[in-house]
């Protein structure tokens, strides 16, 4: 999941995850927001992330208010484990911001508790358009029918290698090479390198979901986990082998070095993440990172689908005009286009992809990366991620790394992630 700059994912799953389920919000209370007597609305707009993306938000949100002098707009952003503390403190006292930044693995979960609005309404009365959005991505906020995030920038599951290594070791990975593929270059790279070939691929639940969705399988279905234990048996004894075989990264030198990367710290040589994370690369280490495809079973099929950040509305506000009219002009407007960038992924509407020409060799890598899986035919629809979900996926990290270390079993471990999966799952 994007957006996470850089954060510790198991962390921040935890904070978001235990603090949401304890809401019990109800549609009840007052909004966000404020009017004035000359008619002018003020809407509170909140949002996570570093300074720079909060430099540019702010460029856009000035724009915004010149071109819409009736409505202006109060930020507030902060890291992410702030951004989600103190916005659970707000929902649960009924007075969310009246729009901020979403994701997918939390929609069913906010709807759960009431919290998010249905932008349909907005949509049939032209406050908000859903039309122009590439590769389909118009339907990534959907559950059930309603519609409760806009997409803001795409990304996908991508293999970030270090180029000077890949090319020492003789390694050349091409669209549809296989899983034997991968495993075979990782240990062509431990033996002619030296270095471990892949940080920790094993305790990546996105592309864990992938590798399943490859065999007609998911991570989650609508209401549950779409894989039995003995799928994730084999997934994490092939994970296990390599750790104590030194083709996969020793989970201790990874967490040492955490913030930073296991690949930037020359530890492994490459790692499964999201392909615009691949600017961090470039800021943190000395060597030449870029985009590999992610293996496949079958030598086509990637499982592959374009996710994102979006724009969410609360169901309290007072203001869900205006709401949705802020929202479609961040994500319509091409000069909003230019002014973000791909800082929160590869532009969703395609007047804001085509006014944002990226001038820097990792932002055209990444675009030339997403136009080749759309041109390619391999995207899919997002799997369904069901209330919990976080939860589920802090879980899968937590007991991976546990594993690799030799804390548990793989047989302990499996059993573990299932027995705290169906209990944050529901099931």
């Amino acid at each position: 999941m994007p957006g996470t700059d850089g954060v510790d994912r198991r962390g921040l799953l935890k904070i978001a995850g235990g603090s949401l389920a304890a809401l019990g919000l109800t549609a009840a209370g007052c909004g966000g927001g404020s009017g004035s007597a000359d008619g002018t609305v003020t809407l509170r707009y909140a949002w996570w992330g570093s300074e720079d993306r909060a430099k540019r938000i702010n460029e856009t949100i000035a724009l915004f208010e010149k071109k819409h002098p009736k409505i202006k707009v109060k930020t507030d952003f902060q890291p992410y484990l702030d951004f989600w503390k103190k916005f659970n403190t707000q929902a649960s006292g009924g007075n969310p911001p009246d729009v901020f930044q979403n994701a997918i693995g939390f929609l069913r979960k906010y709807d759960a508790k009431n919290v998010l609005l249905d932008l349909n309404q907005q949509v049939k009365a032209g406050n908000l358009s859903m039309g122009n959005f590439r590769a389909g991505l118009e339907k990534f906020g959907e559950v059930d029918g309603k519609l409760l995030g806009v997409p803001v920038g795409s990304n996908s599951m991508a293999l970030v290698i270090d180029k000077k290594v890949f090319a020492r070791a003789g390694v050349t990975p091409e669209p549809g090479w296989t899983w034997d593929d991968f495993h075979r270059a990782m240990r062509t790279i431990r033996q002619t390198q030296g270095r471990a070939g892949d940080t920790g691929y094993y305790g990546v639940m996105y592309l864990y979901d992938l590798y399943l969705r490859q065999q007609g399988k998911a991570f989650f279905t609508e209401d549950g986990l779409g894989f039995t234990e003995a799928d994730l048996t084999d997934w994490w004894t092939t994970g296990y082998e390599g750790v104590k075989a030194g083709v996969y990264a020793d989970p201790k030198k990874i967490a040492q070095v955490k913030p930073k990367s296991g690949v930037t710290a020359e530890i492994g040589a490459c790692e499964f993440t999201w392909d615009n994370f691949t600017v961090r690369y470039s800021s943190e280490g000395t060597s030449d990172y870029g985009l590999a495809p992610i293996p496949t079973t079958d030598g086509r099929k990637t499982g592959q689908y374009l996710g994102s950040l979006m724009l969410s509305a609360s169901r309290r506000t007072k203001h869900p005009e205006e709401a949705a009219q802020f929202i479609d002009f961040m994500v319509h407007d091409p000069e909003v286009g230019r002014i973000m960038g791909y800082d929160r992924g590869v532009l969703t509407t395609t007047e804001q992809y085509a006014a944002f020409e990226p001038a820097d060799d990792v932002n055209k890598e990444i675009a030339a990366y997403e136009k080749r899986l759309v041109d390619s035919g391999v995207l899919e629809k997002i799997t369904p991620h069901p209330a919990g979900a976080d939860v589920a996926e802090s879980a899968f990290l937590r007991i991976a790394e546990e594993m690799a270390m030799g804390k548990r079993s793989v047989g302990d471990a499996v059993e573990q992630f299932f027995t705290e999966s169906k209990t944050a799952l529901g099931a």
